[in-house]
C-alpha cells in the first residue's frame, strides 16, 4: 500500500471538489427558485433538490475537508507557513458561506424567502472568489 499521506490528500482533493460543486450551484437553485411561486410543484422540486444537494453532498464533503485539510497540515508541517494561513481564512469563509446557504435553504423549505434573485447571484461570487484565493496560495504560496 502507497502511502497514506497521498490517500488523505486525495481524498482531501475530492471533498473539495464535491464541497465546491455545491457551493457553486446551490444559489443557482436559489436563484432559480426566486423565480416561482411559493409552495408552487416547481417550489417543492427546488425543495428536494436543495436539500438533498446540501445533506448528501455538501454537509459530509464539507465535514471530510475539515478532518482531511487538518492531518494533511500536520503532516506536511505547514502550520508555521504564512500562505496556510491565508488559505485557512479563505476556507473559513468558504465556510460561512456554507452555513448562510444551509439558513437560506431553510427559508425556502419554510416558503418565507424575503431575499432577491439578484442577491443569491452576488452571494453566488463569494466562494468562487474565495475557492481563487485558497488555489493560489495553495499552489503559489506566495508567503
Amino acid at each position: 500500500m502507497s502511502d497514506p499521506y497521498l490517500w488523505v490528500k486525495a481524498l482531501h482533493i475530492i471533498a473539495v471538489i464535491s464541497w465546491m460543486a455545491g457551493m457553486l450551484y446551490l444559489p443557482r437553485l436559489f436563484v432559480y427558485h426566486c423565480g416561482v411561486a411559493p409552495n408552487s410543484e416547481q417550489s417543492q422540486t427546488f425543495k428536494i433538490m436543495e436539500r438533498r444537494l446540501l445533506r448528501a453532498i455538501m454537509n459530509p464533503a464539507m465535514v471530510v475537508v475539515w478532518i482531511t485539510g487538518p492531518l494533511l497540515v500536520y503532516w506536511g508541517g505547514h502550520w508555521e507557513e504564512p500562505w496556510f494561513w491565508l488559505k485557512f481564512f479563505f476556507v473559513g469563509i468558504v465556510t460561512v458561506f456554507h452555513h448562510a446557504f444551509g439558513r437560506w435553504r431553510k427559508a425556502f423549505e419554510e416558503d418565507r424567502n424575503a431575499k432577491s434573485e439578484k442577491f443569491f447571484r452576488i452571494a453566488n461570487e463569494g466562494p468562487t472568489l474565495a475557492m481563487i484565493a485558497i488555489v493560489l496560495f495553495v499552489v503559489i504560496k506566495p508567503f
